[in-house]
């Protein structure tokens, strides 16, 4: 049982949540999920009186949580579209936390982490707090095409360009949800599968870490 202080952090989580609709995070589904899930249970125990400020944090190999309002942003476009019971691949575990809001939401989710350690602390990470996702070691440019077609596919990491694996990983009527840019600031790019064309719209700005992997950048 993990000792978790929420009565502590409670309040500061609907303060982000307050913050998230200011900021024009609107859906309420997706604003439940942020009261639902716990931040600071996704961080070192060092960094959680600062869990619920909307900036990236320190994680294990050199990666980091996105801040909330990146997670808010990309879980928005995918509760826009589908309801609960969609399929979801999130390329890029991390710590778990974006994947945790995806499972909140109702989805059913499956998540790839390149990063051993990472991979390993999620998946001890979900099984302490109850959340069902299927987790996979492996290459997230390439996908998972054991498991495909998705109805959505959301990339945390900034990528060079758009993997062709994800695309072909779409169900009809999908969208892939992936940063496309240079190391330093990427556009977030929405990809959407209509029978045999791909329609694509250029939103927002937004800085991630790199996409490392065959589709990629490399290493």
């Amino acid at each position: 049982m993990i000792n978790d202080q929420d009565h502590k952090y409670r309040p500061k989580r609907e303060e982000m949540v307050m913050k998230l609709r200011e900021m024009g995070i609107t859906n309420e589904r997706v604003l439940q999920a942020f009261r639902d899930v716990k931040r600071h249970l996704f961080v070192d125990s060092m960094f959680w009186e600062s869990a619920y400020q909307d900036s990236p944090l320190p994680i294990a190999a050199n990666q980091t949580i996105s801040q909330p309002y990146t997670v808010a942003y990309m879980t928005s476009i995918i509760a826009e579209h589908y309801k609960s019971g969609a399929k979801v691949l999130e390329i890029g575990t991390g710590s778990g936390y974006q994947a945790a809001i995806l499972f909140a939401l109702g989805y059913r989710v499956y998540t790839v982490e390149r990063q051993e350690m990472l991979y390993e602390q999620a998946k001890k990470r979900f099984e302490q707090l109850g959340i069902k996702v299927q987790t996979r070691l492996g290459d997230g440019t390439l996908g998972w095409a054991a498991m495909k077609p998705f109805d959505a596919i959301l990339v945390t990491a900034g990528s060079p360009d758009v993997p062709r694996p994800l695309l072909e990983q779409l169900a009809d009527n999908g969208r892939l949800i992936i940063p496309i840019g240079d190391a330093k600031r990427q556009q977030m790019c929405i990809f959407h599968r209509q029978g045999n064309q791909v329609v694509e719209t250029v939103a927002d700005n937004f800085a991630f870490v790199p996409l490392i992997g065959k589709e990629g950048w490399q290493e």
